[in-house]
Parts: C-alpha cells; structure tokens; sequence
C-alpha cells in the first residue's frame, strides 16, 4: 500500500476546522439475541467459552431468515437501551418503531438488517467528556437506536486477512442477531487541535458509562464496543461542511485518536493540493498506523427502509422509564471528581490511572474492600505491566474483585508481595480465585514457628558464626540467614518472623 501524503498536523490547522463525528455501536449483554432465543456470544465472557464457541452453533431460524420464521423483540434488550439512551441525557420516545433496512451482504442471512429508522428509542442528548487536564466538552447526541448485529465473515487465503486477494470467504452467524444500540453524535465543532484527544475521550466515556449501567461489557477488543469515526475539513471562515470520510470499526481508544489525527492530516494534504475529498469509508491499519479506501458512500444512500411488518412499536410505560431513570449510576464526569476528592490522590497520581483507562476498575477494587492506594499499587503496577506486554487492556487480565481479594491477602499477612504476584499470574492465567490460587501452588506464607525453626537451624548450621556476629551488635548479619530461610521455603517464609526468631536465638 502506497503511503499518502500527510500535512504536518499544526498547520493542517492553522488552514483548516476539524468536524468530528461518531457511530459507537454497543454489544447489549442480554442472555439471549435480540429477536430470537439463541444465545447471545456477548453476554459471555472469553472464560464461559461462548467467545470461542463452534461457527454457526449460536443460531436459531431467525437469525438466518427461514421461511416461516418470526422475530420476537427482547425485552431486556429494550430496557438497556432505555437506560442507555437516559445515560446519554437523550428524551425517550413515547413510541418506536423498528425497520428492515434492505442491503445484501453474505453475513446479513435475510439480505436485511432490522434497525431504527426515523423512528429511534431515543434521541437529542449530550454527553459531558472529560478531557486530559479536566477540561469538560459537551458532545451533541442525534440519536441512540436499537438494531441487531450481522454475522461475521472470514476471508481465507490472502495475505492480509480482507477480502482483496482471498480464495474465499467463510460465514460465522454466531453473531447475527447480537443485540446492538447505535449511538450517533450531531457534527461536533470546537475541539481543533485536541481533535484526536476528545475522540479517545468521547468513546471512553461512552465506554465507561456502558460499565457503570451493566449493559455491556464494552470490551472493544472483542467487539462489544465498536467506533466508526467520521472526519471532515473546511477552510477557516467557511460555513459549508467539508465532505466526511468513516474510518470503520476501530478497535482500541490509542487507534482511535491515531485514525483521527491521520485523517486530518491526510485530508489537509489532499485539500492544500487543491485535491477534493471523496466520501467514503475507510480501514485502520494498526500496524502502520494508516487508513485505506473502504467503500463510496453516498448522503442518499437507499436501504428502502420501511416499517418492520412483524413487529409492533415499542411503547415504553412513564413508570418504566421513571424507575430506569432512578437507578442511573453517576455520569463518568462525576464519578471522577468524586474519586479524587474521597482517595486523596495528587493531579499526577490521579493522571496516571486516567491514562490507563482504569478508573472504573479502581472504584470496583475500592468498593470491594481495599485501600484506594494498594488498588491503585496493582492496577497500575503488577497488573498493567503484564497487559503492556501482551498488548491487551489492564481491565480485560483480572477482574476488580480478585484485585480485592488478593490485596486483602498481602494485608493479612498470609501473601508477601513477591508471592501476591505469583497468584496474580495464576489468576490471569485462569487458574481460579486468588484464595484458590494460593492452596492450589501452595503459595501461602508460614509463620509457623516449628516450621521456621527447622529452617533456621538448617541456615545456621551452614553459617555458624552469624549468632557470634549479631551477639558483637552485627545485628546486619541475620541478613544472609533469613535470605537462606526464605530461599529454602521458596518465598513462603514470614521474613519479620524469621528475623525475631533469629535474634532470640543470638540472646540466648
């Protein structure tokens, strides 16, 4: 693939005004599908299997269409998007309505997808995004609407994975029939330079607001959680928006901001040409940190949407509503402030954990029982460390609740550090609870006194002019004999209870 010409990003700029736009569609994790009773791949985790599970397995006749074959609108499904849509200050329609949006795909079994037309379960809202130095921007919602998900196509015999240049394509419907909400920002305007950074934040937030309501585990390297970013350029002082381009399905908050700040780019070196920019989608390219032509588009393209025949309107209760809306969580915007203020923790402290995407997994942590600052230690020690070098988010390795649980165990006394982390890599590594782990490597520390005093004499015996040192007030001395101790025990060893027991012999 031929590299395109790119203007530097500052004067980019200084010609032209970014409008920014954002599709976020979310996975619901409701048991079942979205019109049918199959499972739902995205109300379980990797661990249940349901991920991996045999292509084709997860379906039922609806999903692929069959004669005769009805759909049945899921309940919980609707009641997610209810308070999703509430979550993003969106006014909930009286009455909605789903539509057959016509299109033929090999992954779409019935050659359409049933969605929301004009008529969305919720609409006009805004969303508070918290930039990096606690700058707050408003982003503008159009529209959150419910739809079902397609099927998943797999391009065998290339090079690259995509359909150009391979023998084949295989067809998994495990996913058709997922149940999705669409969320659909207005144009955004104002965020110029710090464009790429709200784009990350935006769906960030996005991101945690799913995790705080429960609807969705909005993992986006599973897909739970996928952003197509639309980006446009006009000339300063121009009114007339610029013609938009969608960089599809990126799937990390880095390649977001990464695919943003390269279509600006990209189209200010194209526009200073004298170049015009055609309206299309476009493919990220993580490992050269490129966008590719995708698809044309068109602002009129035709689905012949038209009203669902087999399902009726949805027409949500006042009280459903009023009692979704009374169990909202507190908004991401509020939930930091609120962290900061209770845990204490400086600007840069606080900074770090923003960075790392991991707030809401340090709340859990806390709100299961440990100390903001031993929460804080291992999602940004330990934990981060080994999802750095696997390219992985920290929040997707252990859950916040085993944090708390391993945590409690290094506080009791019954893990030192250098043993927490061998249960923390048995954990990841899915070898149970962290108090499973420990019995099961036998990890735990012994501070039984008959047990160290065997040691000790063992270490002595080979070191026997230790307690004559410590007697002359050499106290440093016991140093190599409770390393001998903790060696012999592989780690297991109470070191502070070593130490004494030493010394009580020196006294002796």
């Amino acid at each position: 693939m031929a590299a395109e010409k790119l203007l530097d990003f500052d004067v980019a700029l200084e010609k032209f005004e970014p409008v920014l736009g954002f599709e976020v569609h979310i996975e619901l994790g409701t048991v079942t599908k979205m019109f049918s009773p199959a499972p739902n791949p995205a109300a379980f985790g990797a661990e249940s299997g349901a991920q991996s599970a045999a292509p084709n397995t997860l379906i039922a006749t609806v999903d692929l269409g069959l004669p005769g074959s009805l759909p049945v609108v899921n309940e919980q499904a609707v009641r997610y998007s209810i308070s999703l849509g509430l979550a993003l200050g969106c006014s909930i329609a009286a009455t909605s309505r789903f539509a057959r949006k016509n299109y033929f795909y090999p992954d779409l079994a019935k050659n359409y997808q049933i969605s929301q037309s004009d008529e969305p379960i919720a609409f006009e809202g805004e969303v508070e995004v918290e930039l990096d130095d606690g700058t707050v921007f408003t982003v503008p919602i159009e529209r959150a609407h419910m739809e079902e998900d397609a099927g998943k196509l797999t391009h065998m015999g290339g090079s690259t994975g995509r359909i150009q240049g391979a023998e084949y394509s295989l067809v998994d419907y495990n996913r058709a029939g997922v149940p999705l909400v669409e969320i659909v920002t207005k144009p955004i305007y104002g965020a110029e330079k710090r464009a790429p950074e709200l784009a990350r934040a935006y769906v960030a937030t996005i991101r945690d607001i799913v995790r705080s309501l429960g609807v969705s585990e909005a993992r986006m390297e599973r897909g739970n959680l996928r952003c197509d970013a639309n980006v446009s350029l006009r000339p300063r002082g121009q009114e007339k928006l610029g013609t938009r381009t969608e960089t599809k399905n990126v799937n990390s908050l880095r390649s977001v901001e990464r695919a943003v700040r390269y279509e600006i780019q990209r189209q200010a070196a194209i526009l200073d040409a004298g170049g015009s920019i055609l309206q299309e989608t476009r493919h990220w390219h993580e490992d050269t940190g490129v966008t590719s032509p995708g698809r044309v588009k068109s602002d009129a393209d035709d689905y012949r949407y038209f009203p669902e025949p087999d399902l009726v309107p949805i027409v949500p209760s006042r009280e459903l509503v009023a009692e979704l809306r009374a169990a909202l969580p507190e908004s991401p915007a509020a939930f930091r402030r609120r962290l900061k203020a209770e845990y204490g923790f400086t600007d840069s402290e606080f900074q770090d954990l923003v960075n790392a995407n991991l707030l809401v997994e340090l709340g859990q942590t806390v709100s299961a029982g440990a100390a903001p600052a031993q929460a804080r230690k291992w999602w940004l020690g330990e934990i981060l460390r080994i999802a750095n070098s696997r390219g992985v988010e920290a929040g997707t390795l252990i859950s916040p609740f085993d944090v708390s649980e391993l945590i409690a165990l290094v506080e009791s006394g019954e893990l030192t550090d250098r043993l927490a982390r061998q249960v923390l890599e048995g954990v990841i590594a899915g070898e149970g609870t962290p108090d499973e782990v420990v019995k099961a490597r036998g990890l735990a520390v012994v501070s039984d006194d008959t047990a160290l005093i065997a040691a000790i004499d063992e270490a002595l015996a080979a070191q026997p002019d230790v307690l004559d040192k410590i007697r002359d007030g050499k106290v440093q001395a016991a140093g190599a004999v409770i390393g001998a101790v903790m060696k012999a025990m592989k780690g297991t060893a109470d070191a502070a209870r070593v130490r004494e027991l030493i010394l009580e012999r020196a006294q002796a």
